[in-house]
C-alpha cells in the first residue's frame, strides 16, 4: 500500500460512519467492507479512494441507539462521577422523569440508560441542555466544535461597553485564550454567549477577567436543537428528523 494510507478505523471516523470505538467493534465483528471485501483485522489500512461500507447488521445496530436531551439541573456532573458524592446526569434518565412533551413514540426501556455518553461539557454549577447519546457519530460531531452552543448568563452587575468589547475580542486566562463566537447583552444583568469550543469554566473565567461574577449559566441551544420547554430534571428522546 502507498504511504497515503491510514488506519481503517480512523478513515471510518473521518467519513462520519461511526465513532472510533464503534469502528473497531464493527471491524472485529466482520461488519465492514472495503471495496466490497470484508475486512476483520484491526489495524488494517486503506487509501483515500477506497470504498468503505457498513454491513446491514451494523447499520441496524446504529439505528437502535438512542440520543436523549436532558435539562440538567445545577449540582449534577455532565459526565461520569470522578469524585465521591458527585451525581452524574445520566442518573436522571428514568421513566418518571421523561417529559410529558416527548413526541418520539419510544417506549422507555432499561437499555436506553446503558452506555450513554455525555456529548459536551456542562459544568456542575450550570444548568440547561445536555445531550446523552449511545450514538458515537453524534458524540463525535458535538465534541468536534462543529456546532454552536448558546448560553444565557446571569451576572452580578451591569457590564459597560468596554467590558463587552473585551469579551467579544477574547480573554487570556491562565495562559489560555478563551473566546466566543458572539457575546451580546440581553439586559443589565444578563448576557448571551455563543461558543463552539468550551474549556473548563469557560464563561466564568471570561467574565471574571472583566470584573464580573457569574450568578447562573444555562445552556439553551446546541446546534439547531433548543432546550425549548423541557423542565429541569426532565428529558426527552431526540426525534428522528432532528439534526444538530
Amino acid at each position: 500500500m502507498s504511504d497515503d494510507t491510514i488506519r481503517l478505523s480512523k478513515r471510518m471516523t473521518e467519513l462520519g460512519l461511526c465513532s472510533r470505538r464503534e469502528a473497531d467493534e464493527f471491524i472485529e465483528q466482520g461488519l465492514v467492507k472495503v471495496d466490497g471485501v470484508v475486512v476483520s483485522v484491526l489495524g488494517s489500512r486503506v487509501g483515500p479512494d477506497q470504498q468503505i461500507e457498513l454491513e446491514a447488521r451494523a447499520l441496524n445496530a446504529q439505528a437502535e441507539r438512542v440520543t436523549l436531551l436532558l435539562h440538567k439541573p445545577v449540582g449534577y456532573v455532565s459526565g461520569a462521577a470522578e469524585h465521591s458524592g458527585e451525581r452524574p446526569a445520566w442518573q436522571l434518565i428514568k421513566a418518571d422523569t421523561l417529559s410529558p412533551s416527548d413526541r418520539s413514540g419510544y417506549t422507555f426501556l432499561r437499555k436506553h440508560q446503558l452506555h450513554l455518553a455525555a456529548a459536551g461539557r456542562l459544568d456542575v454549577d450550570a444548568s440547561g441542555l445536555q445531550v446523552l447519546t449511545q450514538d458515537g457519530r453524534i458524540s463525535r460531531k458535538l465534541l468536534s466544535g462543529e456546532c454552536e452552543q448558546e448560553f444565557l448568563v446571569w451576572i452580578d452587575r451591569a457590564l459597560d461597553e468596554a467590558g463587552l468589547a473585551a469579551l467579544k475580542a477574547g480573554i487570556n486566562s491562565d495562559d489560555e485564550v478563551l473566546s466566543a463566537v458572539r457575546v451580546s447583552r440581553q439586559s443589565d444583568r444578563q448576557l448571551c454567549f455563543v461558543l463552539r469550543q468550551m474549556q473548563r469554566r469557560h464563561i466564568q473565567r471570561m467574565c471574571a477577567a472583566v470584573g464580573l461574577q457569574v450568578q447562573a449559566v444555562r445552556r439553551i441551544r446546541i446546534g439547531r436543537i433548543s432546550l425549548g420547554d423541557l423542565q429541569q430534571g426532565q428529558w426527552r428522546y431526540l426525534l428522528e428528523y432532528e439534526k444538530f
